[in-house]
Formats: structure tokens, C-alpha cells, sequence
């Protein structure tokens, strides 16, 4: 609705994680950098934690397109709310493979088995990505340890990385899921932005969507976006988005303090804040 009084070319703020406005603070760059190091030397598992709206699925999508070409074959688990049957064939289907609908989770394992140790004889990696896997099972998270079990004498067959909210590295630290946690070697908590970072953040992003100074955000109005976001990348977008619409609804490419007041205002459910 605002593009074109803003003169931009796409909404700066939208919530999908597009990783062409992946905006590389100081700990997006490390956790991105952990998560390339564990599946390039080989280390079978790595663990990226974060809180909610983090930014842990955009440096996702970001790693699947770092990982796009011909020495990788990549899976991403979205929703691993499943049974171990169900997962296993998700999991095959993402490698590309078929298998029936009734098969069972040792008749898939031995199918993508096969099909790691041709991918391995190609000379490609591996690469197994779970999105919010702190809703795994216990019952799940046994089976993605034996996934890791997949290996020849001299190298593990799958890379895998557990990617979710704080309360999987609570799980994992639980002494029944000792063996799989002993096989984390490779682990990174993505924390939220500062308040400087956030500043860049939210010029980066209106600069990814074609604006040349306009519309800007005062320093009050940015004070105000961290204090509600608390620095979190979901939570600013939501209250830059509302905020752009109410400068088009004033008709000002001006976005200060009381904007993005209102705009909070809008997010609450009209709470005074």
C-alpha cells in the first residue's frame, strides 16, 4: 500500500524469511560462520538455538543458498511434528527419494542409506536441516541419533543441524539425552540485536528495498523500536511495518517517536504504552 509513496521497490519488513535481507550482525555472522564450519569439516552435528523471531530461519534459507550446487545435497525438516515412521519418510522425500506410502522407518532408513553412499561415491555432502526442533520427541530425537550412525569407516554419510528455541538446549541437557548431546560438538545461541545493531538493521533493510533517505526513522522513533522489540528481528519488523503505514497515513516520510508509538498501539490491540 505505501510502496510507492516511499518510492520502494518491496516492503523493507515483511515477516518471510528472505535471505536477501539477511542483515549480518556481529552474532548473525558468527552463528552463520558455526554453522558453515560444523557441516564443512564434517562434525555430524551442529546446534543453532535462538529465541522467537531471532532470525534463526533466515540464516537458514541464507545457509540452503550457501549450500546450493553440485557438492551438496540438502533436506529441511520444517514442521518435525510427526511419529518416527513419519519423519523418516520426510526426511528420504527431501533426499528426493520415493518410498511408499506404508513403509516403515528401517525400509526408509535403508533407502536413504543407499542413497547417502551413492551421494558420497559422487563425492557431495549430506546435509540434513531441522527447523524447530525443540518440538521433537524424545522417541524423535533418538531417531535423528541414529540418523547420525550413517557412515562409512572414515566419514559420517549426513551432516545434521537442530535448529530451535531455547528450550531445545534445555532438553538436550537432560541426562537421558546424553549420548545425542555428547555428539554436539558444534553449538551457537544467536542472542538479540543491540540497539546499535538494530539501527543498521533497519537501514539495511529499507536500503535492500530500494530507499535513497526516505522514509527514515528518527533516533527517538529507533529508541522506541528496541525498547518494545527488546532487539528481537521478528518484533521490529512488525512494529517498522505498521510504523511506515502510519507515515502514509500522515502523509510523512518521517517516522518519529509517536509513530511508532501508534504503531505499537496497533500491534497491542490498541494498549497504551
Amino acid at each position: 500500500m505505501y510502496l510507492g509513496f516511499y518510492g520502494l521497490t518491496e516492503p523493507p519488513f515483511e515477516l518471510t524469511p528472505n535471505p536477501r535481507f539477511l542483515f549480518f550482525s556481529a552474532k548473525h555472522r558468527e552463528a552463520f560462520n558455526h554453522l558453515l564450519y560444523g557441516i564443512r569439516e564434517r562434525k555430524g552435528f551442529v546446534q543453532l538455538t535462538g529465541e522467537v523471531g531471532a532470525g534463526k530461519t533466515t540464516l537458514c534459507r541464507a545457509l540452503l543458498d550457501q549450500l546450493n550446487g553440485d557438492h551438496y545435497a540438502t533436506a529441511l525438516i520444517l514442521n518435525p511434528a510427526l511419529n518416527a515412521d513419519q519423519l523418516m519418510r520426510a526426511v528420504a522425500r527431501e533426499f528426493g527419494l520415493e518410498t511408499p506410502p506404508g513403509a516403515d522407518r528401517l525400509e526408509a532408513l535403508a533407502a536413504l542409506n543407499r542413497h547417502l553412499l551413492e551421494l558420497a561415491a559422487q563425492g557431495r555432502e549430506a546435509v540434513l536441516i531441522i527447523d524447530e526442533a525443540q518440538d521433537l520427541t524424545d522417541e524423535l530425537l533418538e531417531q535423528v541419533r541414529l540418523l547420525s550412525n550413517l557412515e562409512t569407516h572414515d566419514r559420517k554419510l549426513l551432516q545434521i543441524v537442530l535448529m530451535g528455541q531455547p528450550e531445545l538446549r534445555d532438553r538436550l541437557d537432560r541426562p537421558h539425552l546424553r549420548q545425542l548431546r555428547q555428539r554436539i560438538t558444534v553449538r551457537f545461541h544467536l542472542r538479540p540485536l543491540t540497539r546499535a545493531e538494530l539501527i543498521r538493521y533497519v537501514q539495511h533493510r529499507l536500503a535492500v528495498s530500494g530507499a535513497r533517505g526516505t522514509p527514515y526513522f528518527t533516533l527517538p522513533a529507533l529508541w522506541r523500536v528496541y525498547r518494545y522489540s527488546r532487539g528481537i528481528p521478528r518484533l521490529v519488523n512488525a512494529v517498522c511495518d505498521k510504523a511506515l503505514l502510519a507515515g502514509f497515513v500522515h502523509q510523512t516520510h518521517r517516522i518519529d517517536f509517536k509513530l511508532v508509538g501508534r504503531a505499537i498501539r496497533e500491534l497491542e490491540g490498541d494498549i497504551r504504552v
